[in-house]
């Protein structure tokens, strides 16, 4: 066992964090800018998924090109969090979305958290 602190590691084909749909995700929404809230609601489908989500691969079809919301490593950023809290207040979100999008015992869930403690991605 090591004392180091987690280190925050995306999955392949989960897209949890596509799931945009404004009235369950009202925390990250009002941490965004007028311009980027705007963007935002620009990319929710009417399924409340991003329209950019291809959901037979599980992908980003922009991933280069996503918002910076989008991207973890403006997490501290949008939040009053300490960059040396960045991972820890990444894995929370993840698991926190993917138990919302796919439910608490899901296998993407535990993929995840299994990844997250392993430490490869």
């Amino acid at each position: 066992m090591t004392d180091r602190s987690p280190q925050w590691r995306c999955i392949s084909q989960c897209g949890a964090c596509c799931r945009l749909a404004p009235e369950e995700r009202a925390e990250a929404l009002e941490a965004l800018n007028e311009e980027d809230q705007a963007t935002y609601l620009s990319m929710v489908g009417s399924d409340g998924w991003c329209i950019h989500f291809d959901s037979g691969g599980r992908r980003c079809r922009i991933y280069d090109d996503r918002p910076k919301f989008c991207r973890v490593s403006c997490l501290d950023q949008l939040f009053d969090i300490e960059p040396d809290q960045l991972d820890v207040f990444a894995i929370s979100c993840c698991q926190q979305q993917i138990r919302s999008v796919y439910g608490g015992r899901s296998k993407e869930l535990r993929r995840f958290n299994k990844v997250q403690h392993r430490g490869d991605g």
